[in-house]
């Protein structure tokens, strides 16, 4: 017995293991059971089989689907009856055995026909729900009592009981979820209007509060007017003699004559001022009648402007909520400190922002033609201005396109002498057609341009030479633009789908970027020399830090074509125009869109873009000027140039579009020209 132990220790701990003498049945009774379990998996298999092998004898040979409408050929086999028609109509064969086969020898296969209904019967049972069992037993006539007819119907109308409820519930839970989302959305909205009321409520309170200081200090300045003219009127009237015994002084025959010259003087001085004192009581009369203006035009002008602030309510409705829901939010991140910031006028910083735009927008409505004068070249015909620019003083502006010429015209002249008079200060001739001029900022006589060949050129007007020529680019160069901030620098956009920067101290580019597209505009930011904006043809407009070129440090999409214009309005606020016939404010500072502008046409040309630090201008296809003001984003103003060509008898808007535009800084003034090389200076007006 030990040694035993000791063995199976030795061997570890074994799989237990059923001996045959401890199985509960005998091994006759598992070797009968095994037998029987296969023979009925041998019996399930044959008749899978079969019914496989049945369901593909009742296959068509030509479609491979059940058989439909079955015919029988001569030859023993079955068709669909459309798919063996059509079969004999290109051969006159079996599709199956290749023997000889017409029309003639198909007949109908009754039996098929109908064992295959019956297949069809018997699956429609088998996959039938148990509601469809029930009407084909009733339908076919089985026999059931009343009794349980009526257990039955007690059980359907449970059923029914039950689904109604369930349905019910479900959909007043949908209600309930609808009027709760319904609810949340109007409270946002009440919260959101009531915020807006307030808002309005203290702006109008400071509108008011700001009326009455004025009729107030109008009041004491018209007192102190009537004061003034009332001592100046007794001093005129006033008797230089007086009686002795009546304490007057008798004055002398010397003083006599002196006094006189004087009173002949002073009377002399007293008809001079005399036009003017009505006035001044005119004036007087009409501040106590309440008169708001003493410009008998004022209260037209002010109606006009009355109706523009009706005719774009909604959009200045808009331009007022944003900026009081922007110094709101402002106000909050600040500490409260921006909200309670009043200006000199008691106004809030939004209201304050919105009383600029209200004052600039209305103030215009349309643009006046102050001169006019022809890009004509007896030798070129071509006479599509590309490009104008006003040099740093606004002194002097000039012209370029495809006439191969630069013109510099004289503003003042151009403005105050004869159109037939009008000749260029300065010209200056290419070797290609120009695409784009900038000024230097810094050199008032220098002059960048970009042409056709791709060659950008550094001019000097006073000399009329080159100074620098740079022939890098490839292909055709679209844009180039002198840097503010370092006036040797300039960037230049081309066809080549490469930006580059030139110094104008060295002959080859300072710095390269490569982009996957063509290149239409290129503009510095005004305040910073490391920073550009590029309008691609990719439909966006890329803005780069220099310093850092791998990539572009912001890249604004909205456009849906390519982006033809880029300018800046402020050191942070960036346009740029399309040929999807759209201008766009962006903030380059926070990477946000700011507004899109609507109303020109733009589909296919260059028709110039020019903005001020309030304005946005552009040309149209229509032959059309469209002035934008930034903060709404419809048309404040508008000019058609008319066609003056004999060709053109009518006019025709389609023949010609606008090619470029210019503001002249700081000033209502832009000059403008079309593709017949017509250039106007026209003004904003009311």
């Amino acid at each position: 017995m030990g040694g035993g132990g000791g063995e199976r220790n030795s061997m570890g701990v074994l799989v237990p293991t059923v001996n045959a003498g401890e199985t509960s049945a005998p091994a006759g009774e598992e070797t009968e059971a095994a037998v029987v379990g296969t023979e009925v998996v041998v019996v399930t298999e044959r008749v899978a089989e079969e019914e496989e092998e049945v369901d593909k004898d009742i296959l068509c040979p030509i479609c491979m689907q059940i058989i439909k409408d079955a015919f029988l050929t001569a030859c023993g086999h079955s068709f669909c009856y459309m798919c063996i028609v059509t079969h004999l109509q290109n051969k006159s064969d079996c599709p199956f055995c290749s023997h000889y086969l017409t029309t003639n020898h198909l007949y109908p296969n009754f039996l098929l026909n109908k064992l295959l209904m019956k297949k069809s019967a018997r699956q429609m049972t088998k996959s039938a729900t148990p509601v469809e069992q029930l009407r084909q037993a009733i339908q076919q006539g089985c026999e059931v009592s009343v009794k349980e007819l009526d257990s039955l119907l007690s059980l359907l109308m449970d059923k029914k009981r039950k689904m109604e409820q369930e349905e019910a519930e479900t959909n007043l839970q949908i209600m309930l979820e609808f009027l709760q989302c319904l609810k949340k959305q109007k409270v946002e909205e009440l919260n959101e209007i009531q915020n807006d009321l307030q808002y309005i409520k203290e702006d109008i309170n400071a509108v008011e509060k700001r009326r009455i200081e004025l009729y107030r200090t109008r009041g004491r300045y018209s007192a102190k007017m009537r004061t003034l003219v009332d001592d100046s009127s007794a001093m005129t009237v006033r008797s230089p003699f007086r009686d002795k015994g009546s304490g007057a002084i008798v004055s002398s025959p010397v003083n006599l004559q002196e006094q006189g010259r004087a009173g002949t003087s002073q009377t002399r001085n007293t008809d001079t001022r005399a036009p003017r004192n009505p006035q001044i009581v005119q004036r007087k009369d009409d501040n106590q009648g309440g008169s708001d203006s003493q410009d008998p035009n004022q209260p037209g002008k002010s109606l006009a402007r009355k109706r523009r602030v009706h005719a774009q309510f909604n959009e200045l409705q808009d331009c007022y909520l944003q900026k009081r829901h922007y110094w709101a939010r402002q106000s909050q991140k600040q500490g409260e400190r921006v909200a309670n910031i009043m200006n000199r006028e008691g106004y809030s910083a939004g209201l304050e922002d919105f009383q600029s735009v209200l004052s600039t927008f209305t103030r215009y409505s349309n643009l006046r033609v102050i001169a006019e004068l022809r890009h004509s070249d007896i030798f070129h015909s071509a006479n599509i201005v590309s490009s104008i620019e006003f040099d740093r003083d606004d002194e002097l502006f000039a012209t370029a396109g495809v006439s191969r010429r630069i013109k510099v015209f004289e503003f003042s002249s151009v403005v105050n002498e004869p159109a037939d008079a009008q000749c260029p200060v300065v010209e200056m001739s290419t070797r290609s057609k120009l695409s784009c001029l900038s000024w230097n900022n810094y050199t008032k006589n220098h002059l960048a341009s970009s042409d056709y060949e791709g060659i950008v050129t550094v001019w000097d007007v006073t000399t009329r030479q080159s100074v620098m020529e740079y022939e890098e680019h490839e292909k055709r160069a679209w844009s180039v633009d002198f840097c503010r901030t370092e006036p040797s620098m300039l960037v230049s956009g081309s066809d080549d789908c490469k930006v580059k920067v030139w110094c104008t101290k060295q002959e080859a580019s300072v710095l390269t970027i490569d982009m996957k597209a063509n290149i239409c505009s290129v503009k510095y930011n005004p305040g910073s020399s490391a920073h550009i904006a590029v309008g691609s043809a990719d439909h966006h407009v890329h803005y780069y830090d220099l310093r850092n070129i791998s990539q572009p440090l912001y890249i604004f999409s909205g456009h849906r074509k390519a982006v033809s214009y880029v300018k800046f309005l402020s050191n942070y606020e960036l346009a740029s125009a399309s040929t999807d016939s759209t201008l766009r404010l962006w903030d380059v500072s926070e990477n946000v869109p700011l507004r899109t502008f609507k109303g020109h046409t733009n589909e296919k040309n260059f028709v110039g873009l020019t903005v001020n630090s309030e304005y946005l201008a552009c040309g149209s296809e229509t032959n059309e000027v469209f002035v934008y003001h930034k903060a709404i984003s419809k048309p404040a103003a508008r000019h058609r140039f008319v066609s003056d060509d004999q060709n053109d008898p009518d006019g025709d808007m389609g023949s010609f579009f606008i090619s470029a535009v210019c503001w002249k800084r700081d000033s209502p003034t832009i000059v403008t020209a079309n593709s017949q090389g017509t250039i106007k200076a026209l003004v904003l007006a009311a």
